[in-house]
């Protein structure tokens, strides 16, 4: 089983929950956060956005260094 990169670097031995989708390290629940990506589907000038957005995981670090207030 994957264990979690982030509780490996303090000595603890606990199961990876997720992936993050930028560094690629196996997470816990505790180490990651959910971030939901808006998906748009058509062509243009038809381009519509789905009303729910996919779930993906990112660790803090990544969550920290990559998001940005204005990001919907």
């Amino acid at each position: 089983m994957m264990k979690c990169y982030d509780c490996s670097e303090t000595g603890k031995d606990v199961e990876a929950a997720a992936l993050c989708i930028v560094c690629g390290k196996g997470l816990c629940m505790d180490h990651s956060k959910e971030v939901k990506l808006q998906v748009s589907v058509g062509k243009p000038p038809e381009v519509k956005r789905l009303h729910k957005g996919l779930p993906h995981f990112m660790c803090n670090y990544c969550f920290d260094n990559t998001m940005e207030d204005a990001f919907d």
